[in-house]
């Protein structure tokens, strides 16, 4: 009987793998446009207007002339923006929003390495990037900074964890110090990155030995040696810094660091619960232990450090979360004084940390991998429900500043805000109205007294308008209040005080612009045309693109062909 002979198996064909991942990066790239889209269509904002490329004829210059003062790297990524798109906002929000998720894949990199699980790794990358506390960093340009240089610390970290041995090599040391230069040539903060690796190696290379740190000494050295130069010139820049540095009379270190323990419980709890987020924080100064809870803070943050490294073997995404949390806000909040003790933005990286903390929680939990999916994507669609509310509130200064007088109404500044967000609106009396509420709140200064009386003005009250100017002027004599005195003055047809102020004006700064533009607007009311376009040409010549001048001078020179027509015709 004859052998048969069965057939050989038949090969599984083989699958494709990459169309998951292509398709779910897709809905992520969807989910993050549909959920900053209100910011992405939202104006510059607050700072976004005091950044060097908004200056008048800055855009234009040589990209060496960007890059001359701090944050270069930082700068060049602003300049490749205005080369590209323009000045329009929207192209300044989307590259924002480029970065953050390229922040994200290195944070999904990272989290696949610490966490060694799929779905918890993924969980932290998606947290990274929807979070509302990430809403400040992302949708405000001016905090383009935290986002590029966490982008940067990321990849460097990434680079580190993914190294092909033990000791890294010459070739990934040079990379991870190119872009930890990066970094710190963004923002300064980002020095820590040799405290995070030096904590990476610690748990993790083996792991809860020094035997890791000792065979990258060499990067170490070099890390450290690199970092100290950025550190002394930031030290050098606070010297002469009025809202951030040891040179603030006003609030101390100690005071700093009193309020900062209690800062940190506010971090965690807008991460856990991110409800009443704000813009512009009113959070009172603890000058001693016993103020707000500060010694109660700073014990419950010495028992945790301690629980965290006794436990470090027991529950090390935990401990190590927690310590990386801690070393991630070092630089701005501790000991180091900056005159805003509460800002979301530097929560940008700290949000992987706390997410660590919550994964070793869910990791240990015993449940199916549907359930453990389930529960995520549920944190994760309502992070994104909070954070497309959070962006429609940065969607506008009025909407924004509305938000934060509302959180803050014992704050000045939110209301001064406010105020100049109505005043830009035409909402002339609703302006006042706030002014009034911040001169109540805080000692008015001169440029307060200034954007008060232009409100005034524009609501119809000449008389009070006139009378902030004189408080200006009590404070801080100056050419443009006089100038804005004359210009009052003249609309209500007082022309002998109108050009008396001018007059005061003058005698301050004869190269106002405006001063003379004004004086022609009151010399051609007064039918002096020739005085008036004589004012309105000193005003071009100081000025060459004044429109109110050069609009000025248009009209007074109609008038006077129209009045030379009108005598040629009667002398017919």
């Amino acid at each position: 009987m004859s052998k048969k002979n069965n057939p050989p198996p038949a090969t599984p064909s083989p699958t494709n793998t990459w169309w998951p991942l292509a398709a779910g990066l897709l809905v992520l790239a969807f989910a993050l446009l549909e959920i900053y889209g209100p910011a992405l269509n939202g104006p510059f904002l607050f700072d976004d207007r005091y950044l060097p490329f908004l200056i008048p004829g800055f855009a234009d210059n040589p990209l060496r002339a960007w890059v001359v003062g701090v944050r270069p790297i930082l700068m060049v990524t602003y300049w490749a923006n205005t080369r590209m798109f323009g000045l329009d906002p929207y192209w300044f929000h989307f590259v924002n929003l480029l970065l953050h998720a390229a922040a994200g894949v290195c944070v999904w990199y990272i989290a696949k390495k610490l966490t060694q699980h799929k779905i918890l790794s993924a969980f932290c990358a998606l947290v990274f990037l929807l979070h509302p506390l990430q809403t400040e960093s992302v949708s405000y340009i001016a905090s383009r900074s935290e986002v590029a240089a966490g982008l940067f610390f990321l990849a460097a970290w990434a680079v580190f964890l993914y190294r092909k041995e033990q000791a890294i090599s010459i070739g990934e040391t040079l990379l991870v110090m190119a872009l930890y230069g990066m970094a710190v040539l963004t923002k300064e903060h980002t020095v820590v990155l040799v405290a995070v690796l030096l904590l990476t190696d610690y748990f993790f290379n083996p792991g809860f030995t020094f035997e890791g740190i000792k065979k990258n000494w060499k990067l170490y050295g070099g890390l450290i040696l690199a970092g100290i130069a950025p550190v002394l010139f930031l030290l050098r820049t606070l010297k002469n810094a009025d809202s951030a540095g040891f040179n603030m009379k006003d609030l101390t270190a100690t005071d700093y660091l009193l309020t900062q323990v209690r800062a940190l419980w506010v971090y965690v709890r807008l991460y856990l619960l991110p409800i009443q987020q704000n813009l512009d924080y009113d959070m009172p100064i603890s000058r001693s232990l016993f103020d707000y809870g500060a010694g109660l803070s700073l014990l419950s943050w010495l028992v945790l450090a301690g629980i965290a490294w006794v436990k470090r073997k027991e529950w090390p995404l935990d401990s190590f979360g927690f310590f990386l949390f801690l070393i991630l806000l070092a630089p701005t909040s501790s000991f180091l004084p900056i005159r805003d003790v509460l800002v979301e933005r530097r929560m940008y990286m700290a949000v992987f940390a706390l997410s660590l903390i919550a994964v070793e929680f869910l990791r240990r939990w015993k449940t199916t991998p549907t359930t453990l999916t389930a529960l995520t994507a549920v944190a994760c669609l309502t992070l994104m429900a909070v954070t497309y509310q959070r962006n429609a509130v940065w969607n506008s200064a009025l909407a924004l500043w509305s938000d934060s007088a509302s959180k803050s109404p014992n704050k000045a500044r939110p209301h001064f805000q406010l105020a100049y967000a109505h005043y830009e609106k035409g909402q002339c009396l609703e302006a006042t109205r706030a002014y009034a509420r911040a001169a109540e709140l805080q000692k008015p200064d001169d440029h307060l007294y200034v954007d008060w009386a232009l409100a005034l003005d524009c609501a119809g009250q000449p008389a009070q308008a006139l009378s902030r100017l004189e408080d200006a002027n009590r404070l801080k004599p100056s050419a443009h209040n006089y100038a804005l005195m004359g210009m009052i003055r003249g609309k209500t047809q007082q022309y002998d005080e109108g050009l008396a102020a001018l007059a005061e004006a003058e005698k301050l700064d004869s190269n106002f612009s405006m001063l003379h533009a004004y004086r022609g607007n009151i010399l051609f009311a007064r039918g002096e045309l020739d005085a008036a376009i004589a004012s309105f040409q000193k005003a071009l010549s100081i000025e060459p693109q004044l429109a109110a001048a050069a609009q000025g001078l248009r009209n007074v020179q109609n008038a006077k062909a129209k009045a030379q027509a009108q005598a040629d015709a009667n002398r017919r």
